[in-house]
């Protein structure tokens, strides 16, 4: 069944969620924007009990921020199965990418390569919602590698698809964590919504493709993701 079709239980559920996360999202700014103006006026703190009830203000700010953050991921999540799709040049699209990371990557010690088998068919994308999935994956492979190293991406035609690959020599990962990477909330880092990869798979799904990872700890990881030819 298509994704618009009428009566879809899924469809139906995801827009049930996404409205009440948008409607809650809204709740959250108006807590955070009053929770600012308290601090403004608490600010300066001149006694114990101001300065106490200053810093509560800012950690019940900070609380807020991360909701907000874990409702946009939600949404990106809720609503990445629905691409317009159209045929598109990946060299142009990761090529725009690694342009735009370079500058922050550098800044962390970090080589961004790209390899792009020459005449390399085009993929059908949306390219706003693939950009979103392989900046994830080009921004997990920097976090993976806080004492620098290297980022390649390399693509090829393998029969009636492409693979791009993402490869890091980060930390790694070990087998348990791997094998559910890509399952909603699962992270491992201290402000991670662990919505990120399940998100990228879900917009490689919905481009008609896959994505899969290989890892071992110690020796960085790879994430792979084939895509339909046009």
């Amino acid at each position: 069944m298509p994704p618009d079709a009428p009566n879809d239980p899924f469809l139906e559920l995801a827009e049930l969620a996404g409205g009440f996360i948008h409607e809650l999202k809204n709740h959250i700014n108006t807590l955070s924007l009053n929770l600012q103006l308290l601090a403004e006026d608490l600010d300066p703190p001149e006694t114990p009990r101001e300065r106490r009830g200053f810093d509560r203000v800012k950690n019940l700010t900070d609380e807020c921020r991360r909701l907000v953050e874990l409702s946009n991921d939600f949404l990106r999540f809720a609503r990445a199965d629905h691409p317009q799709l159209a045929p598109a040049d990946l060299d142009r699209v990761v090529s725009r990418m690694v342009d735009f990371l370079t500058p922050t990557a550098r800044a962390q010690n970090v080589d961004i390569v790209w390899h792009c088998d020459p005449d390399l068919p085009p993929v059908p994308l949306d390219v706003d919602l693939f950009e979103k999935a392989l900046l994830n994956l080009m921004l997990n492979a920097e976090d993976a590698m806080p004492d620098g190293g290297t980022l390649t991406l390399q693509a090829r035609r393998d029969a009636d698809r492409v693979v791009l690959d993402v490869i890091d020599t980060g930390c790694g990962m070990p087998p348990e964590l791997a094998a559910k990477v890509f399952q909603p909330f699962v992270t491992t880092k201290a402000n991670g919504t662990g919505l990120g990869l399940a998100t990228a798979r879900k917009i490689m799904i919905a481009h008609g493709g896959e994505i899969a990872v290989s890892s071992q700890p110690g020796c960085g990881s790879k994430f792979s993701v084939w895509l339909p030819v046009v």
